[in-house]
C-alpha cells in the first residue's frame, strides 16, 4: 500500500519523514528536489514537499491586464516568471502522487497552509484523492507532535479551504482589478503608465498613516510651563503637583513666590505593588517584544520564528493564543531546556506547582509561542538566536510569582506651593529575576522624614510646547491593525513591508510620501469605500464566519465582487479626475531637487536603468545617470548644491553627489552638455555627457533615441565624412 504525505516545506518533509522512520531515505527528483521514502505499518510512504503556494489565481481568457471577475487556478511558474523555481517541486508532487492508496496532508496547520496542501491534491494529485486524504495537525515538529498528528489525522477542515479560497479571490478583486483600474486612469488621461497599488487590507492601513501624516503636519503646539526645584540633599529633582501649567501669569506667580525659599516635608506615603508575570507570547506580542527589545522589524522577527519552528526548537509562530495548556507537558520541556547551563539557572528556581499567567487571547488552532525543549544542535543566526532566547526566557517568565515593589511619594511644601518627588524600589525579583529583558526599578528611597526642612539649591522654570502624536514604528502598526481587526496574524506584517516596497512609506518612524498620501486623498475624494476601515473588517468577521458555518464561500465572494464593482464604477465616472491627480502625486513623489534653468529635477526609468532629469525636457536637456540599487536622499552637496544619493552596499556603501563629475575640473564639469553634432539616427542634437565609466556621446532626443557613442568613436566618424 503506497501512502503519500505532502508538506509545505523541504524541511517540513525531513522532520516529518525522520520522526516516521530514522531509516527513512533521501531521495532527488531532477536532481534539485529531495523527498523521502519509508515504511511504516507495513505501508509504503513517501514524503514530499511543496514551497508554500504552488498555485495561483490569474483570469481566464488571457485578460492579465484587465479588469476580470472570471478567474482560475494555475501553476504558479506560470502566472509569475518569480514563481519559476516552483516548478521542479510540483513535478515531484505530480510524479510521486500518481496512482498513490491514500494521501495526508500535512501543510501547517492554518487557512493558507490548509489551501496549500488542499490545491496540491486536487490539482497534483487528481481530484479523487480528495476522497483518499486525511490531516495531520501539529503545532510543533518534535517527534512525539509528528507521530501523534500521523497516528490521530482528522478530516481536511473545508472550512480553512473555503476560507482561504474566498480571501485570494477578494485580494484579487480588490488588489488586482482595482489597482488595474487606477493604472489605467493614468494612461487615459496622462498616456503614460503608472503602476499603482492597492489592496483590501493595504490600503486602510495607508489610510492609519496617513490620518496620523495630517494630524502630525496639523498640530499646533500650545506653550506650558514645569516648576521643578533642585534640593540640596542628594540632588533631588521636586516637581510642582500642577504638572504642566498652561497659564502663563500661575506659573510665573509660582515662582517668584518659591524663588529662594526652602521647602518642608509635608507628607510621605509609603505603598506596595505587584507587576505581574507577562503573559505568553502569540505572534504579534513577539514581534512588538523584539522591536521594543531588539529593533527588529516584524517580518525580521516572524522570519526568525518562523525559521526556528521548521527546525524544531520552538512552536509554530502563527498564532493569537496566549493560553499555555497543560497538554504541552510543562515539566518535561523543563527538564529538556536544562541540558541549557543558563536556562537551568532559572528552571531550578521554577515553583513546585507549574501554573503560567496565561493572558485573554485564545486561538483553537495553536497554543501560545514556546520552546519545544528540544536545544539547538547546530548554530542559529545571530537573529535567531536572539528569538529563540526571547522565546525561552518567556516561557520561563510566565510561571513565577509576581514582583512587588516598594513605592514611596513625598510631598513637600514651599510658601503653600505643593511639590512632590516618587520613588520606587524592589521588595521581590519574582518573575523580573529571571526574564533578562526587562529593567527593575530599584530607586534607593532618600533618609527623610515628615517636617524636615530642606534647603532649595535651584528653582526652574521649563517653558516647553505640548508634542504632535508619535509616528508608528512597524511594531506599533501591526499593534494597531490587531486593536482594528484589519488583516490576519499572517499577513500583517508582510502589509507593512508591502508597503515600504511600494515607496508608499519610508523610515523606521514611518512617514507616508507624497504618492502615498495623494492616493489616500484621491481614493478618499472618488471612492472611499476601498480606504474603509469598517468594509474590510465586516469583510473580515465574515471570512471567519466561515470557518464558524456562520456564512459561506460564495456568499462572501459574492458581497466582494459587489463592493469592487461599486468602487470600480466610482472610477470609472472620475477618469478624468483620479488620473490627473495621482499623475500629479507621482510626479511630485519624484521630485529630488531644482535644476538650474527652474526646472525639476525627478526620478524617471528609462531602457537602460533609472536617471534624474529635468522637468524642462526637451528644452533642457540635463540628465544624470542612478547607479544600480542607489536611493537619492534627503540631503544637498556642499559643493554645488544638487541632491546627494547612497549607493554600493555593506562596507562599500557610501554617499554621494548625483553629478559623478562634481569636485572635478571645472573644464570636464557641466551640467549644460556641449553640442558636437547631429545624431546620424534621428537628426537631432548630439551632447557630450559624462558618465560614472567616463565621457560619451549621447542623443538629445533621448529616451526615445537611445543613440550613443564614444568621443573617439564620434571623432572616427566625422574624419572618415
Amino acid at each position: 500500500m503506497h501512502e503519500v504525505i505532502i508538506c509545505e516545506k523541504p524541511s517540513s518533509a525531513e522532520k516529518i519523514a525522520k520522526a516516521l522512520s530514522p531509516s527513512a531515505k533521501k531521495k532527488v527528483y531532477n536532481k534539485k528536489v529531495k523527498y523521502w521514502e519509508l515504511k511504516r505499518d507495513s505501508k509504503d510512504i513517501t514524503v514530499v514537499s511543496g514551497v508554500g503556494h504552488l498555485y495561483s489565481l490569474i483570469p481566464k481568457n488571457d485578460a492579465k491586464y484587465r479588469v476580470s471577475f472570471d478567474l482560475h487556478w494555475v501553476p504558479s511558474y506560470e502566472a509569475s516568471k518569480s514563481s519559476s523555481f516552483t516548478k521542479n517541486y510540483l513535478n515531484a508532487i505530480k510524479k510521486v502522487g500518481k496512482g498513490a492508496d491514500s494521501y495526508i496532508h500535512a501543510c501547517d496547520y492554518d487557512v493558507e497552509g490548509t489551501l496549500i496542501g488542499y490545491n496540491a491534491l486536487r490539482f497534483a494529485c487528481g481530484e479523487d484523492s480528495l476522497n483518499k486524504s486525511s490531516r495531520m495537525k501539529f503545532s510543533t515538529l518534535t517527534k512525539k507532535d509528528i507521530v501523534d498528528a500521523y497516528e490521530n489525522r482528522i478530516d481536511i477542515d473545508m472550512h480553512q479551504v473555503d476560507n482561504g479560497i474566498a480571501r485570494h479571490i477578494l485580494d484579487y478583486y480588490f488588489g488586482m482589478n482595482i489597482s488595474i483600474a487606477l493604472s489605467d486612469t493614468v494612461k487615459k488621461t496622462k498616456h503614460r503608465f503608472l503602476k499603482l497599488s492597492v489592496g483590501r487590507v493595504q490600503t486602510p492601513t495607508l489610510s492609519i498613516l496617513v490620518n496620523r501624516e495630517k494630524e502630525i503636519r496639523n498640530f499646533v503646539p500650545e506653550p506650558y510651563w514645569v516648576l521643578r526645584a533642585i534640593l540640596d540633599f542628594e540632588d533631588i529633582e521636586i516637581k510642582h503637583v500642577d504638572g504642566n501649567i498652561f497659564d502663563r501669569q500661575r506659573a510665573d506667580e509660582i515662582f517668584d513666590k518659591c524663588n529662594g525659599k526652602d521647602a518642608t516635608v509635608d507628607e510621605i506615603t509609603i505603598s506596595n505593588s505587584r507587576t505581574r508575570p507577562p503573559v505568553p507570547f502569540n505572534l504579534s506580542g513577539l514581534q512588538a517584544e523584539a522591536y521594543n527589545v531588539f529593533g527588529f522589524s516584524p517580518k525580521r522577527t516572524q522570519v526568525a520564528a518562523q525559521n526556528l519552528y521548521s527546525a524544531g526548537y520552538t512552536s509554530y509562530p502563527r498564532t493569537s493564543s496566549q493560553k499555555l495548556p497543560e497538554s504541552l507537558g510543562f515539566a518535561n520541556i523543563f527538564k529538556q531546556l536544562s541540558a541549557n547551563h543558563e536556562f537551568k539557572k532559572h528552571i531550578d528556581q521554577l515553583p513546585a506547582k507549574l501554573k503560567p499567567n496565561n493572558g485573554k487571547k485564545e486561538d483553537a488552532a495553536h497554543p501560545p509561542i514556546h520552546p519545544t525543549g528540544i536545544l539547538p544542535t547546530s548554530k542559529l543566526s545571530n537573529d535567531e538566536q536572539k528569538i529563540y532566547d526571547l522565546i525561552v526566557y518567556r516561557f520561563i517568565a510566565v510561571f513565577f510569582d509576581a514582583a512587588k515593589f516598594e513605592t514611596m511619594k513625598t510631598v513637600l511644601d514651599i510658601e503653600g506651593e505643593k511639590f512632590k518627588f516618587s520613588r520606587r524600589r524592589v521588595t521581590y525579583k519574582g518573575w523580573m529575576e529571571h526574564y533578562p529583558f526587562k529593567k527593575i526599578d530599584n530607586e534607593p528611597f532618600p533618609e527623610v522624614e515628615e517636617g524636615d526642612l530642606m534647603s532649595v539649591k535651584e528653582l526652574i522654570k521649563d517653558e516647553k510646547e505640548t508634542k504632535p502624536p508619535a509616528r508608528y514604528n512597524q511594531a506599533s502598526l501591526i499593534k494597531e491593525l490587531e486593536k482594528k481587526n484589519l488583516g490576519t496574524k499572517a499577513t500583517r506584517a508582510d502589509i507593512v513591508d508591502k508597503l515600504y516596497d511600494r515607496k508608499y512609506i519610508e523610515g523606521s518612524k514611518i512617514e507616508v510620501n507624497a504618492l502615498g498620501e495623494h492616493l489616500i486623498d484621491t481614493l478618499n475624494t472618488y471612492c472611499n469605500n476601498l480606504t474603509s476601515e469598517e468594509l474590510t473588517r465586516d469583510l473580515e468577521n465574515k471570512l471567519e464566519g466561515i470557518n464558524q458555518d456562520e456564512t459561506t464561500r460564495d456568499s462572501v465572494v459574492n458581497e466582494g465582487k459587489k463592493d469592487v464593482k461599486d468602487i470600480l464604477v466610482d472610477i470609472n465616472n472620475n477618469i478624468q479626475g483620479i488620473g490627473s491627480k495621482l499623475y500629479e502625486a507621482y510626479q511630485a513623489s519624484n521630485i529630488v531637487g531644482e535644476c538650474k534653468c527652474g526646472g525639476k529635477l525627478v526620478k524617471r526609468s528609462g531602457r537602460y536603468g533609472k536617471f534624474v532629469g529635468c522637468t524642462n525636457y526637451p528644452d533642457c536637456n540635463v540628465t544624470y545617470s542612478l547607479p544600480r540599487n542607489a536611493s537619492v536622499i534627503k540631503k544637498t552637496c556642499e559643493k554645488c548644491g544638487l541632491p546627494m544619493i547612497v549607493a554600493g552596499k555593506g562596507r562599500n556603501k557610501r554617499e554621494m553627489c548625483l553629478d559623478p563629475n562634481c569636485g572635478k575640473d571645472s573644464n570636464t564639469k557641466s551640467h549644460n552638455p556641449e553640442e558636437v553634432g547631429e545624431c546620424p539616427k534621428c537628426g537631432k542634437t548630439l551632447l557630450k555627457r559624462s558618465g560614472r565609466f567616463g565621457d560619451f556621446v549621447g542623443c538629445s532626443g533621448f529616451p526615445k533615441c537611445n543613440f550613443t557613442c564614444s568621443l573617439e568613436e564620434l571623432e572616427s566618424k566625422l574624419n572618415n565624412s
